[in-house]
């Protein structure tokens, strides 16, 4: 004989009562959870410009306030007047800007154990290891690039100089020059600091019309007038070591190993 159906009347296959209840909490759940990541992807779509927005807002704050601790160069900026400031990339071995390598990064970084070592021969400036990326200030005026902020670095008479030097849009020309960290003797190196030496630099040529590189410190001042007064810059009394420390740092970093590449590219008209 064929065994009765269930009392209850229910089909095979079908949930029964105390099953409906979970099973329904479940489909709610997962109605739910579509609901809010279709609503959590929409605000991440349309906030994405304000966020890019307010990220962009933050850097060009943190650039401003970097330039403004600069001494020099913070009155350079404000000389100029209008001036519109970017913090940039090079790839130093190209001289061409990399825009997917972020700048604040590379200031961030204090891991000297990067880059490329040098050879003692290629190493004047006692420099150790040249990264492949450095970052750059570039300040422009109605959209024309009219400095270039550089950051340097070298061997001094107490340790390591750290600075920057300013060069006009044509990549030749000094605007100015700083050193806001060194371990000079007071009173003698750390003449270094003096905004009256540093002031002698300015208008300074790089390289003389055959292209050879001719910025230096001497000994004793040019003569006005002389072929040799618009590259060369009386070193500091009693601290001949640390005046050729910034010879040799200088001539490192507008070199080939340095940002060389790069202001050559600005010398033949190629824009930043």
């Amino acid at each position: 004989m064929a065994e009765p159906l269930a009392q209850s009347g229910a089909v095979a296959g079908t949930p029964t009562p105390g099953e409906v209840g979970p099973i329904r909490t479940v489909l709610v759940a997962l109605a739910v959870c579509g609901v809010c990541a279709l609503v959590l992807t929409g605000s991440v779509v349309l906030l994405r410009p304000y966020q890019l927005e307010n990220q962009r807002g933050s850097s060009e704050a943190r650039v401003h306030e970097l330039v403004a601790s600069l001494p020099g160069v913070s009155e350079l900026v404000a000389e100029i007047g209008g001036a519109e400031l970017e913090l940039r990339t090079v790839e130093l071995r190209t001289g061409h800007l990399a825009p997917s390598v972020d700048a604040m990064t590379l200031l961030d970084r204090s891991d000297a154990s990067e880059g490329r070592l040098l050879p003692p021969d290629r190493d004047p400036a006692g420099v150790g290891r040249v990264p492949r990326y450095a970052p750059i200030y570039l300040l422009r005026r109605n959209g024309t690039l009219h400095t270039v902020i550089l950051p340097v670095s070298g061997r001094g008479y107490g340790g390591t100089l750290r600075g920057h030097l300013a060069l006009a849009g044509d990549g030749e020309t000094v605007r100015g020059i700083n050193f806001d960290e060194h371990r000079e003797t007071p009173g003698v190196g750390a003449e270094i600091e003096n905004p009256q030496w540093q002031a002698l630099w300015r208008g300074k040529r790089l390289h003389d019309a055959t292209g050879a590189l001719r910025i230096r410190t001497v000994e004793r001042a040019p003569a006005p007038g002389s072929p040799e007064a618009a590259y060369e810059v009386q070193g500091i009394s009693g601290a001949t070591r640390t005046s050729r420390g910034v010879t040799e740092l200088l001539r490192f970093w507008v070199g080939p190993d340095g940002f060389g590449p790069f202001l050559a590219r600005l010398r033949a008209g190629e824009k930043a």
